[in-house]
């Protein structure tokens, strides 16, 4: 299968296409759908991609006990952590909302499903491509239900092994070719000995038909762009309003101007990764007229003498010669011509010289 495939419709991901650029809103809407639309309209204003939520149904996310136990965080919305988590979570009238409001924006709208009701709901609103969370990356049940839907996939990969990220990736391919996974280092915010770049290059051996992304919690955007660089098709960070609100994930996000700075320093660099092809490009011939070097005669040369390195020397030349690379190519020619001392050496001097030289 290709390394490409439509992640949205008419956006493809992977090979020369340009990275695609996750803004994870998450839960960082506080509870309120006025400020999650204010989330949705900045992360277009500031060119991302995709504003992403996360959806769940709580009592197939959670069982009883983990619903009702107390939860005394400064994060805390709610005195156990299911009124936590119901104060945080929107409804499937307010996601309709949402995405209608996302769609009118000019942005395109998912959400991570956090169980199997949430992606059945999410497949039901035809969200582009499901999200699947680290927490669920070694869920391989769910992983092969969710692939069986033949909507495009981006899997994290946080807190999982190689051997792991292994089985996901076979879970997911006999059912789905058109997914991705993210290298991701589930800690918030994460430091950066942590982030580990280079199984980028890893995934990119170990799955060379997928396209290969990065999940970041860090703070700042370098090692964001440096992921780019490294070669990550698609990217994700969360993004909050204001660091300061509550809420767990508010310090490893990215304010509107560091998601704007972010999104303009990765198009910069897909700029500057180029073709891959070396060679003298037009912008460089200026530099290479002033400074560019050819070979010269170091003494005067007669007419039919048979050329040796000791009668070459290289310099800024007019007009230009031979160019120095070529100078060993010279060596037991014979001229056709008298050169001058310090007179450039053309092609045309040289017998049996030609273009190559």
């Amino acid at each position: 299968m290709p390394l490409t495939f439509e992640l949205c419709p008419g956006r493809m991901v992977g090979g020369h296409h340009p990275c695609f650029i996750i803004a994870e809103i998450g839960q960082n809407h506080q509870g309120d759908i006025e400020i999650a639309k204010q989330m949705i309209r900045m992360a277009k204003e500031c060119g991302a991609d995709c504003a992403k939520f996360q959806k769940s149904e709580l009592e197939h996310r959670f069982n009883r006990s983990a619903l009702e136990r107390p939860y005394n965080s400064k994060h805390s919305w709610g005195k156990t952590y299911g009124e936590h988590k119901r104060h945080l979570e929107f409804n499937h009238e307010q996601y309709r909302e949402l995405q209608k409001y996302a769609n009118e924006t000019g942005i395109f709208f998912t959400a991570s499903g956090w169980d199997d009701m949430a992606v059945d709901f999410l497949q039901e609103i035809k969200v582009p491509f499901l999200k699947i969370a680290s927490a669920d990356s070694n869920n391989l049940q769910y992983l092969e239900r969710t692939a069986k839907k033949g909507i495009p996939m981006v899997v994290s990969s946080g807190m999982q092994s190689m051997e792991t990220m292994r089985r996901v990736y076979q879970t997911v391919k006999e059912h789905n070719p058109n997914f991705c996974i993210l290298q991701c280092t589930s800690a918030y915010p994460l430091e950066p000995e942590d982030v580990n770049l280079r199984v980028i290059a890893e995934y990119q051996k170990e799955f060379p038909d997928i396209p290969i992304g990065y999940s970041g919690h860090e703070s700042g955007i370098e090692i964001t762009v440096a992921a780019v660089a490294l070669g990550a098709k698609v990217v994700e960070r969360h993004v909050t309003l204001d660091k300061s609100w509550k809420g767990s994930d508010h310090s490893a996000s990215l304010e509107p101007q560091e998601l704007k700075d972010l999104v303009t320093a990765i198009r910069t660099v897909e700029r500057a990764l180029g073709s891959g092809i070396k060679r003298m490009l037009p912008c460089e011939t200026s530099c290479h007229s002033k400074l560019g070097k050819s070979v010269v005669a170091k003494k005067a040369i007669a007419k039919g003498t048979a050329l040796s390195l000791d009668m070459l020397a290289v310099k800024v030349a007019e007009p230009r010669g031979v160019a120095p690379e070529e100078i060993f190519q010279l060596v037991g020619k014979k001229v056709t011509v008298d050169i001058p001392e310090d007179e450039s050496i053309t092609a045309e001097m040289v017998a049996s010289c030609g273009k190559k030289v």
